[in-house]
């Protein structure tokens, strides 16, 4: 499982020019989910993401949690995460998970989330053709390869 996390002011998921989905300060995870991942692997990168402290405390240093600072959560699937790019001008999809087994999986990671009922947790539409807006904040972004 891999997810691109980014530290914002505010998100926004919009489909076929309908809002589906906005927070304002928070995280925006793309996910992407690949063939060897399974429930455990969604679960871990959800505590993962739960604990991170990405958050600026009184004194600048990244102490802080989403939690901490009442944030939110806006998690989009992003297929193309799993590509391999290292030959060739095209991207390969090939450890990219099935749809059905990528679907359940990212539908658990979000469970998860939920289920902590730590911070609201939004999301995009699986599968769906999304345009994603967002205003990074610092700017701060990191990678996971769980």
């Amino acid at each position: 499982m891999k997810a691109v996390v980014q530290r914002v002011a505010r998100a926004s998921v919009t489909i076929d020019g309908n809002c589906c989905s906005e927070i304002e300060q928070g995280l925006l995870v793309l996910l992407g989910v690949e063939q060897d991942d399974d429930v455990s692997t969604a679960e871990k990168l959800a505590a993962k993401l739960l604990k991170f402290r990405i958050f600026s405390d009184q004194d600048g240093k990244m102490n802080w949690n989403i939690s901490d600072v009442g944030g939110s959560l806006l998690v989009v699937s992003q297929f193309t995460l799993a590509a391999t790019t290292g030959q060739g001008n095209r991207p390969g999809f090939s450890s990219a998970a099935a749809p059905v087994l990528a679907e359940s999986l990212y539908e658990h990671f979000v469970t998860v989330l939920r289920r902590a009922d730590a911070v609201p947790v939004k999301t995009g539409v699986f599968a769906a053709d999304m345009q994603v807006s967002l205003l990074n904040d610092g700017p701060v972004t990191f990678t996971f390869d769980v």
